[in-house]
C-alpha cells in the first residue's frame, strides 16, 4: 500500500538515490538549523530537517523514512560535534515517524499539514521525556507547554512545505495515493 510501485518493478536505484537526497537535505537543514539559536527557548530547533523524514515516509513508507531520519541525525550529530544530541534527536525522530505513519493508517484523510504538527509535538515530547528519565528529574515538564506550542508551529511550515513539495514534484515521484489524497482536499 505505501511502497512505490516503480520499486516494487526492480528500481531500486533510483529508490536509493532518492533517499540519499533526501537524507543530505535533510543534514543540511539540520546543521543550518544548529546554526540558528532561537533566543526565546533554548534549545529549540524549527525542524525543517522533518520535512524530507515527512518526504520520504509519504513518497515510500516507514522503514525508508526510518533510515533517513537515522542517516541525517546520526551524521547531524557527528559533524555537528555533538553526540550526545544524538539520544534525543535519534530517539524522538523515530518515535515521532512512527507516530505519523500511525496517524496515516489511522486518519486516512487527515492532512499532511496536521500529521506534521503531530509528529512534531511528539518529537518534542520524547526528547522531554528522555532527557527526563537520563536525568531523574521531572522539573523541565514545565517546558511542555512551550514544546508543545513550538512543536505545532514548527509542524504547520514543515507541513505546508511538504504539500508544497509534492504539488511541485513530477507525478512519476508521487505514488497515486498521495496525489490522490491532496486532489480530494
Amino acid at each position: 500500500m505505501i511502497v512505490m510501485e516503480r520499486a516494487k518493478k526492480g528500481n531500486t536505484g533510483r529508490k536509493v538515490a532518492v533517499l540519499g537526497i533526501l537524507a543530505g537535505l535533510g543534514l543540511a537543514a539540520f546543521l543550518l538549523e544548529s546554526l540558528i539559536p532561537l533566543p526565546f527557548l533554548p534549545g529549540a530547533k524549527l525542524g525543517f530537517a522533518n520535512i524530507f523524514s515527512l518526504l520520504a515516509l509519504l513518497l515510500y513508507g516507514l522503514p525508508e523514512a526510518l533510515i533517513v531520519v537515522t542517516a541525517r541525525t546520526v551524521l547531524g550529530s557527528l559533524f555537528a560535534g555533538n553526540v550526545s544530541m544524538l539520544l534525543y534527536s535519534l530517539t524522538a525522530g523515530l518515535v515521532s515517524a512512527c507516530a505519523s505513519r500511525l496517524l496515516l493508517c489511522a486518519l486516512p484523510r487527515l492532512s499532511f499539514v496536521c500529521v506534521s504538527v503531530a509528529g512534531a509535538v511528539v518529537h518534542n515530547l520524547v526528547q522531554l521525556l528522555v532527557y527526563c528519565a537520563l536525568t531523574g528529574t521531572l522539573l523541565l515538564f514545565a517546558y511542555s507547554p512551550y514544546l508543545t506550542l513550538m512543536g505545532a508551529g514548527a509542524g504547520v511550515l514543515v507541513g505546508l512545505a511538504v504539500t508544497l513539495t509534492l504539488k511541485a514534484l513530477p507525478a512519476r515521484f508521487v505514488r497515486a495515493e498521495v496525489m490522490l489524497k491532496e486532489e480530494s482536499k
